[in-house]
């Protein structure tokens, strides 16, 4: 099997679509926002409101204008932590088992079960 010479590739991640994080490192360091999508095979997450870039859309037909359009770019995974909105924290997360025997995720800080 030929090895792939792109960077390391991750399966698995710590947040998912729907999550509420913080964004710990970058020029949008503090903010807080939802998870719009996330894309494990690059290790990537989509934040609504963080990483804003400006597209400038040609008009299309005659007498149309142009468009400015922003819409929210990918950052790495490792560059959020999970948020608790009841104690206005970012958390480290663990994996834990409920009372019904099913792996949960769970805040370090606050001990708050996510799923």
């Amino acid at each position: 099997m030929a090895k792939n010479n792109s960077t390391e590739t991750r399966y698995r991640m710590h947040v998912k679509k729907g999550d509420t994080v913080q964004v710990i490192a970058g020029s949008d360091k503090g903010k807080v926002g939802e998870v719009l999508q996330a894309i494990p095979k690059t290790s990537r997450v989509v934040v609504k409101g963080v990483n804003l870039r400006t597209r400038h859309i040609k008009p299309r037909q005659e007498g149309e204008s142009g468009q400015i359009v922003t819409s929210e770019a990918s950052i790495h995974s490792s560059n959020v932590m999970l948020y608790s909105d009841k104690q206005k924290v970012a958390s480290r997360v663990c994996y834990t088992f409920s009372e019904d025997g099913r792996k949960v995720r769970m805040l370090k800080k606050t001990g708050e079960i996510l799923d």
